[in-house]
């Protein structure tokens, strides 16, 4: 190998000819007047990288990460790279092209590197554990990445409102809030997105594809949060705390929204009145008694409805059902409302 093949990259600025790569590169089995010659190159025994290349144009691509050189740009976005595969790598997110396929599932990756990863939920390996808790992983870095739950540390700052982030690639996602960017674009509409997990949960809109299964009563849902929220139902699960008073929920929107009621919170604010509301769907729900908007059909009649509640307690009048009963008679109602005012016929409660 000539001395064009390899580059030298030293934590201390030396030059160094062929006859000290070759000192460098092994110590173990030799005589001590040469450890003796390495000590003279090196005296403060100052730990030596040594990176070996097999091609010249491998070097040279190389030295642009020392550079800072980012020749190769994006010919749909500003982006820039110092390494052409770096770039042909980043086009695939604005073509979606996804030419590394998994022969065990069919998903796909724009990445061989990320395909490779992925092979490991198949095999099942989880080498990686951690020292807090009996979790394992695939992947080292996903280890690193979940001891920060334990930690609390979050390393990667926005540069524009001090957030903080636990992980690289959601700080990157967050950064596109602020820039505006959206380079995930749909192929069967219009609408584009800043992160590619949105852009695929989005498409399972248009193809009804609803991967996550629930293991009890078999629900299909598009996104695995949602598959996670849903289990919750079933293991009666209410991790979510009231630090105002004892209450749990299943799900930390519901809490959000019940902690308005100590609070007094209602920040969404009707345009037309001014009345305000805890969460954004009453405020929805409420738009539509200014706009007239009534766009809950019933199957059975020509009948529509401003609010989807009040089309399933309709549609029991064509039914005759009637799931609310009085736990003081027989009595059963089609409407919760209803049974609320039979009750004080019991209690005697006035209205």
């Amino acid at each position: 190998m000539n001395q064009e093949s390899f580059c030298l990259v030293f934590t201390i600025k030396q030059e160094v000819d062929t006859d000290m790569y070759e000192s460098l590169s092994s110590t173990e089995g030799q005589d001590p007047s040469k450890k003796d010659h390495i000590q003279e190159i090196n005296p403060l025994n100052v730990p030596i990288v040594i990176q070996v290349f097999t091609q010249r144009s491998t070097l040279v691509s190389h030295l642009k990460t020392h550079s800072g050189e980012k020749p190769f740009k994006c010919s749909q976005c500003d982006k820039t790279f110092s390494q052409k595969n770096n770039l042909t790598c980043h086009l695939r997110i604005h073509t979606g092209n996804k030419p590394f396929k998994c022969s065990h599932c069919d998903t796909s990756f724009t990445q061989r590197s990320t395909l490779v990863s992925h092979l490991k939920t198949h095999s099942g390996e989880k080498p990686f554990k951690c020292s807090q808790c009996d979790k394992t992983f695939s992947h080292k870095n996903n280890l690193t990445c979940h001891l920060r739950i334990h930690t609390g540390e979050k390393p990667f700052k926005c540069s524009h409102c001090d957030k903080g982030f636990s992980h690289q690639s959601t700080l990157r996602g967050h950064l596109r809030i602020h820039s505006g960017e959206k380079p995930y674009t749909c192929s069967h509409c219009d609408k584009a997105f800043s992160q590619q997990n949105n852009l695929t949960c989005h498409v399972r809109t248009h193809t009804g594809d609803k991967p996550h299964r629930c293991p009890y009563c078999d629900k299909g849902f598009p996104q695995k949060k949602e598959l996670i929220s849903h289990l919750r139902t079933h293991t009666g699960e209410k991790p979510f705390k009231c630090s105002h008073c004892d209450k749990g929920f299943s799900h930390k929107s519901n809490l959000t929204y019940h902690v308005r009621i100590h609070t007094g919170d209602k920040p969404y604010r009707c345009p037309y009145c001014d009345k305000g509301f805890r969460q954004k769907t009453k405020l929805t729900s409420h738009l539509r008694t200014h706009t007239g908007e009534k766009p809950f059909k019933c199957s059975q009649c020509d009948k529509t409805f401003s609010r989807r509640y009040s089309l399933t307690c309709h549609l029991r009048t064509h039914s005759g059902e009637k799931p609310y009963k009085c736990s003081q008679c027989d009595k059963t109602f089609s409407r919760r409302y209803s049974v609320t005012c039979h009750l004080r016929k019991h209690s005697g409660e006035k209205p």
